[in-house]
């Protein structure tokens, strides 16, 4: 047995003097430890007997400390369990403390006859006296909170197989209780979300947490609605607190660094790089420390994803709940992740869930579609809408041509509609006043830039917004690189011309207002969790420069000084990865977008059929 001896131990004990009472205290206390036995089955009756009829509690406590303090051998714990179990009806919630000492046990590494008298207990006494259940369940679920210590049981939130033994016995139990006892189903629930652990705790504490959190949807699937949406609200906290430009600071800037410098042998060791993303578990965990839990939990959450494939072949039973379970995770996305702001990663579930099928992926849309449309939801989450299909049809490789197109016409259409409207009736033109609308026009613009390889149109059309004056200057740039690229318009006189005008407007009030440019949020930018990328990888499309507009740019850097040297290939839109929105330090036109004017008019001199 290793020793916790210590130098500075050892002499403080050696040193210290002790008191005649402080000796004569500690030696009765060993006494009376030494001197209690284990009371048998009369005995126990006879304690609830002189508590009952002589009101004498001092024997039941002592034997109450007994248990407590004592590390009971299996024989002593089968002879507890034994004598409690014939007194059940007796041990009314008069003798609650009786009750909660013997419950608090430790049971779960015990033989099976240990842990069958502890279940048949545990079950019996909850169903005898129903007010033991206000403890009794949440001492359950505290046993699904992995230790500190245990670290080394639950690797990437994975238990071993013993652990995953112990946590069977309690999930039995569990099931048992709540089939005995329908009315404890609100005390579950509350004792679930009470006993999350703390976001800053270690990752296997909370991945181990919601490992057996989701094993209770196993048994119990009318909790699946609840549990679902509660892990969902846990990583927003994880993740809210693992901000992307952290997360890049920490784990990506040394490696973007040895990539550049690499750049010249990238083609030899792409396939071998590959191969080691796709089956090297041994990932180093993230040097951000909340990204880390955040990436251990999304594993466990794509994992538990994986067993409600809607194209796992089963009966009509098992059909109907995983269309249930569509249902609620649109709820979740509904309920906790659409009105939450500036998320990075815990949006990909849903994006991983729609990968499965090509219906859930028009749903998803759909759902969206109809929230963008609705003037009776807040404009908050209308824009929150606009974002996420955006992204999501930029980004998902799922999503057929014919899907994209058709949504882009929508979305176009419903835009064009917008502005006659507010031609007729003179709206007034303000970012403020039309926030949904240039969240869709800079949308239609992002997907427009980012697929334009698979995307042609010709349609002209004119209008008093000048949205390209409040988008994202990447999104604005590279909406005109495409454009030109096509020879469908030429948008940079009319970004030039925004920038004149804004910047006078910035000089004549000496700082800029709030509403220069559009407050933007894409969901579904580049995934940095180092782990879990690789469910995402497959089904996740990077952004590629179209040959029109590599020419186009190639083009540009021979005539213009203003623009830095890039190698042949690189495109307007982004530098060194794939994101051109994600962080200031790749944007190549954050100059010009500050200086965009605020109230302009232009139009677009497109070919026509082609729709913006």
């Amino acid at each position: 047995m290793a020793s916790v001896y210590s130098a500075k131990t050892g002499l403080s004990s050696i040193l210290k003097a002790y008191t005649p009472t402080e000796r004569v205290r500690a030696k009765n206390l060993a006494i009376n430890k030494v001197r209690f036995e284990m009371p048998q089955q009369k005995g126990l009756k006879e304690l609830l007997e002189s508590a009952n009829d002589d009101n004498n509690y001092q024997p039941l406590n002592e034997y109450i400390a007994f248990l407590k303090e004592t590390d009971l051998s299996d024989d002593q714990f089968l002879t507890a369990m034994s004598s409690a179990h014939k007194l059940i009806n007796e041990l009314t919630p008069k003798f609650t403390n009786l009750v909660e000492a013997l419950t608090s046990l430790s049971w779960t590494s015990r033989g099976s006859k240990a842990v069958k008298a502890f279940t048949e207990f545990y079950i019996d006494i909850m169903v005898a006296h129903n007010k033991y259940v206000q403890f009794g369940i949440p001492k359950l679920i505290s046993l699904w909170i992995p230790a500190d210590v245990d670290a080394p049981l639950w690797q990437n939130g994975i238990p071993t197989d013993d652990i995953e033994a112990k946590l069977e016995a309690i999930h039995i139990l569990m099931n048992r209780i709540l089939t005995a006892i329908p009315m404890s189903f609100e005390i579950v629930l509350e004792a679930i979300e009470h006993k999350f652990p703390y976001f800053k705790k270690d990752p296997h504490v909370i991945a181990g947490y919601i490992h057996n959190i989701l094993w209770v949807t196993e048994y119990k699937p009318i909790f699946t609605d609840f549990i679902v949406q509660l892990i969902v609200k846990k990583l927003v906290i994880l993740d809210v607190n693992a901000p992307r430009s952290e997360i890049e600071e920490l784990d990506y800037d040394d490696e973007d660094e040895e990539l550049e410098e690499e750049n010249e042998d990238a083609d030899i060791f792409e396939v071998d790089d590959c191969q080691k993303a796709s089956t090297d578990y041994d990932i180093p965990p993230m040097k951000h420390v909340i990204a880390h839990t955040l990436d251990t939990c999304m594993e466990k959450m794509y994992t538990f994803l994986n067993t409600k494939n809607p194209n796992i072949n089963g009966n009509a039973e098992q059909k109907l709940q995983l269309h249930n379970f569509w249902k609620v995770l649109l709820s979740a996305f509904d309920n906790v992740l659409l009105p939450s702001h500036n998320t990075h990663h815990v949006q990909f579930l849903i994006f991983y869930y729609c990968s499965f099928k090509s219906t859930l992926a028009e749903a998803f849309l759909s759902s969206l579609w109809d929230k963008i449309q609705n003037p009776n939801v807040s404009v908050v989450i209308r824009q929150a809408a606009v974002g996420y299909m955006a992204s999501f049809l930029a980004r998902s490789k799922f999503v057929s041509l014919t899907v994209l197109q058709n949504y882009l016409k929508e979305l176009c259409n419903w835009a064009h509609q917008y502005i006659q409207r507010c031609d007729q009736y003179r709206q007034n033109g303000s970012l403020k006043a039309n926030k949904v609308f240039f969240s869709l026009c800079q949308s239609i613009f992002y997907v427009i830039a980012f697929r334009s390889r698979d995307l042609t149109g010709d349609r002209k059309i004119t209008c008093n917004f000048n949205p390209l004056r409040v988008c994202l200057p990447a999104v604005a740039t590279a909406f005109a690189g495409v454009t030109r690229a096509y020879q469908l318009a030429y948008c940079h006189a009319i970004l030039e011309r925004n920038a004149r005008r804004k910047l006078a407007t910035v000089y004549a009030n000496d700082t800029a207002t709030a509403e220069e440019t559009l407050d933007s949020f894409f969901p579904f930018d580049p995934y940095l969790l180092k782990m879990s990328i690789n469910r995402i990888t497959p089904h996740y499309m990077q952004y590629q420069a179209s040959e029109a507009e590599e020419a186009a740019v190639v083009a540009t850097h021979h005539t213009s000084s203003t623009l830095r040297h890039r190698k042949r290939g690189d495109s307007e839109m982004c530098d060194d990865i794939d994101d051109f929105i994600v962080a200031d330090k790749r944007q190549k036109h954050r100059e010009l977008a500050r200086s965009q004017e605020r109230e302009a008019q232009f139009t677009y001199g497109l070919s026509p059929g082609f729709h913006i």
